[in-house]
């Protein structure tokens, strides 16, 4: 208690107008609510407080109920056929149990039981991206494991596009191990990613927290851990934990102070200039986000190059594609609309794994040849390391190449950074187990690997 209400008195003396207590995870209860509100309110009367939470528990109406009646001005809620789970408590249980009392909203309940029924329609576009795959409905374990609303679904798929679809259980009880090993942090963006990055990183390669800790000085750790534990993000309440922070990073440098003080001046007329040697039609908005994303960027960018103006396709068939047969329209530009009709898949793959798709378009017969990326995962042949023979390095995760940093004949020290691997906006930098010379190199930059592929040889 005592640190929210020395952290409110710090804000409101540099001149805050509004506190906002932003409850990621949805970890605020009821009682507790009543008496952070009124502690705050008590030494801050005329400050107005705003609630924000996610109702992961399924106890989150009745917890901005007691913000309000504590004194809170302003709770977040979401229209009702969006709201619960890792969303935000339903708007309309809130006004309705508010209604009759002197906290009425005057808001009508018909009124937003109109405006949730287009969002009921509207949320079956997305319905792929839902955190119903592994959550049906409001779940306590969120009090265990503190995973924020707005991780749940990228952490869900994050693992299943590293083969831990099937142990994402085993993925929540690791998330509050790793933030137990990384200090206890407050997890929101970017430091709950790298909870969950560590979190996956050790149900992927069969750890314990013990094990971790004991084994840090060895472990190829995810970028994002390793970066953390040097002060990229700050340094966190508390401070680092040891010894874990010692045996990780060694000798790598550490960053005091604020890390942006540190930070070099960026010259976005530069920047600009070389991203239009790859991509001539970059706008000032695709600069901020190269500035921002530089690598989520770039393969946006390349997309856009591939596939052209992809946002000109309606929700549901840029989503899940059409289905055969299916006629849609697609206004490209004012004036200029085109129609298609699709056909046909050929069954059979060509070498390189792409299918023939025919469709019609503006009534005229066409095809194109598209990769069938599933497919190709069956084809996918690559050698894998021996378990145990130490000269050979293999890959802790599934991911793409993004950069090779040793080559044939490199002379290499443990601990040495051997390759950089990235999946779903995790990047592991591997590690080299032991000293050695570089003996073979059996991966390319941007090729696609699964757990264990062998990346190269020591001798």
């Amino acid at each position: 208690m005592k640190y929210y209400t020395n952290l409110a008195d710090e804000l409101v003396k540099a001149g805050t107008h509004v506190l906002c207590i932003k409850d990621m995870a949805g970890l605020l209860k009821p009682q507790a609510a009543r008496l952070l509100i009124t502690a705050i309110r008590e030494k801050h009367p005329d400050v107005p407080i705003h609630i924000h939470t996610h109702d992961t528990s399924g106890a989150g109406v009745a917890s901005m109920l007691a913000c309000a009646e504590a004194g809170a001005d302003v709770v977040d809620v979401a229209v009702d056929s969006m709201s619960g789970m890792t969303s935000q408590p339903s708007m309309g249980a809130v006004v309705a149990s508010l209604q009759g009392t002197n906290l009425d909203t005057g808001l009508g309940l018909p009124d937003i039981s109109e405006y949730s029924a287009y969002w009921e329609q509207t949320r079956t576009l997305y319905a792929p991206f839902e955190c119903t795959t592994t959550m049906k409905s409001g779940n306590a374990d969120v009090y265990m494991n503190e995973i924020p609303g707005g991780q749940y679904t990228n952490l869900q798929f994050q693992a299943y596009s590293l083969g831990l679809g099937d142990f994402f259980e085993d993925v929540k009880k690791a998330y509050r191990e790793a933030n137990l090993l990384l200090g206890d942090i407050i997890k929101v963006t970017p430091s709950s990613k790298v909870v969950g990055d560590l979190a996956q990183f050790m149900v992927q390669n069969h750890l314990t927290a013990e094990q971790v800790l004991d084994r840090a000085e060895e472990l190829s750790f995810p970028k994002s851990v390793v970066e953390f534990l040097q002060g990229a993000i700050g340094t966190p309440h508390g401070g680092f934990p040891e010894p874990l922070r010692s045996r990780v990073l060694k000798d790598m440098p550490r960053i005091e102070g604020r890390p942006g003080a540190q930070l070099a001046p960026l010259d976005f007329d530069v920047l600009k200039k070389t991203l239009q040697e790859s991509h001539p039609d970059v706008q000032d908005r695709d600069v901020m986000s190269a500035a921002l994303y530089p690598q989520v960027t770039n393969d946006f960018l390349n997309f856009r190059d591939t596939f052209g103006p992809v946002d000109k396709l309606n929700t549901r068939v840029f989503l899940t594609g059409p289905k055969v047969g299916e006629e849609f329209e697609v206004t490209i530009e004012k004036g200029k609309t085109l129609g298609f009709k699709t056909l046909a898949m050929a069954e059979d793959l060509t070498a390189n794994g792409e299918r023939e798709v025919f469709f019609e378009l503006n009534g005229q017969l066409r095809s194109v040849l598209i990769r069938d990326k599933e497919a190709v995962k069956e084809l996918h042949i690559h050698p894998k390391a021996t378990k145990g023979n130490k000269n050979e390095v293999g890959a802790p995760m599934p991911g793409s190449v993004i950069e090779i940093k040793v080559k044939v004949g490199d002379h290499v020290e443990k601990g040495q950074p051997l390759v950089v691997l990235s999946a779903m906006k995790m990047e592991m930098v591997v590690q080299s187990p032991r000293a050695g010379v570089v003996k073979t190199l059996d991966i390319s930059s941007g090729m696609k690997l699964e757990g264990e592929d062998l990346l190269l040889t020591l001798e």
